[in-house]
């Protein structure tokens, strides 16, 4: 079953096409990954999605619902969780709770009793009177899930809902997440760290306002199957210069004192491996480590992000 589904979709502002022909199938109960750059229409398109904003053409359905004519059935189905922290800072973790409770229609004994499961789950039952403007990031951002699941909703956007939390308090995030999923809700998740994105069941790449790909992790990681070369170097900065002038290397990117060498096509190390130590020698640089490397979504964003360049 999928809990949304858009054919054509799309959002002009004027001249601007902001989201294009837009195809997009989320099935029940699953995590996706809705990635890309600053610009690219994933925030025009979860506003369509959550019936903020009407689309300029195609269609699109969201819990069984049409986005252009059911918006308030969309609302009473699915929950927002915004970048930004979007809660009142001067209320406690109860009053914010309690607003958004009362915008859902539940009062009384019901929000209490949702409240306490709620609160127990994503562990703030301590905060409760804490001002929200006082909690930590991390705890910031579970106040706002409970919020957003105050009416139990089919489906939840969170929009980088780790923006800013630690490490520790980003994997207690996805933890809930999971259990979230497993009990039958589905995600709806935009992230720009990477290795979160690795964590989704499916994932979508916005490019342009256009979806230009979509499938498992494991799936979009095999496009980039034998094109990077990784090269262990002294006097980085130099040799990733000059091996940027190589005829056959779409790109090269340094991470201390490695380089990742992109290739155009697949490539097999022992083919290049030559041209490669000669270029970083010719800047004075020592190759001590010449080997192939699995790629990763983030090589895969890179690599869009510079086909967007190109274009």
């Amino acid at each position: 079953m999928l809990v949304i589904e858009t054919k054509a979709l799309g959002r002009s502002f004027g001249a601007l096409n902001a989201v294009k022909h837009l195809d997009l199938q989320v099935k029940q109960g699953e995590i996706f990954g809705f990635l890309g750059p600053n610009g690219a229409g994933k925030t025009t398109t979860i506003k369509m999605l959550c019936g903020l904003l009407a689309p300029s053409s195609g269609t699109g359905m969201v819990c069984g619902h049409d986005i252009a004519t059911a918006r308030d059935a969309i609302k009473r189905s699915t929950g927002y969780m915004a970048q930004s922290f979007s809660l009142y800072p001067d209320l406690t973790s109860e009053e914010n709770f309690r607003f958004f409770a009362g915008v859902y229609g539940i009062y009384g004994k019901a929000c209490e009793a949702r409240m306490d499961q709620l609160f127990a789950r994503v562990e703030i039952n301590n905060k409760r009177r804490t001002q929200a403007g006082q909690l930590s990031g991390g705890l910031k951002q579970r106040l706002a899930l409970a919020c957003a699941l105050v009416h139990t909703p089919k489906l939840v956007f969170l929009d980088e809902p780790t923006a800013g939390v630690d490490p520790s308090q980003r994997q207690k995030l996805w933890d809930l997440l999971y259990d979230l999923c497993e009990e039958g809700t589905s995600l709806f998740v935009t992230t720009h760290y990477l290795d979160e994105a690795e964590r989704c069941h499916n994932v979508g790449f916005m490019l342009g306002g256009e979806l230009i790909a979509r499938g498992t992790p494991q799936e979009l990681r095999k496009q980039l199957d034998g094109r990077i070369v990784a090269l262990k170097v002294t006097k980085a900065i130099e040799a990733m210069r000059a091996l940027r002038k190589l005829p056959n290397v779409q790109d090269v990117t340094i991470y201390g004192y490695e380089l990742r060498v992109f290739f155009a096509e697949p490539t097999a190390v022992a083919s290049v491996e030559a041209q490669l130590r000669a270029a970083a020698e010719s800047v004075g640089s020592t190759v001590s480590q010449i080997h192939s490397m699995e790629p990763t979504l983030e090589d895969l964003f890179m690599s869009y992000a510079r086909h967007a360049v190109e274009l």
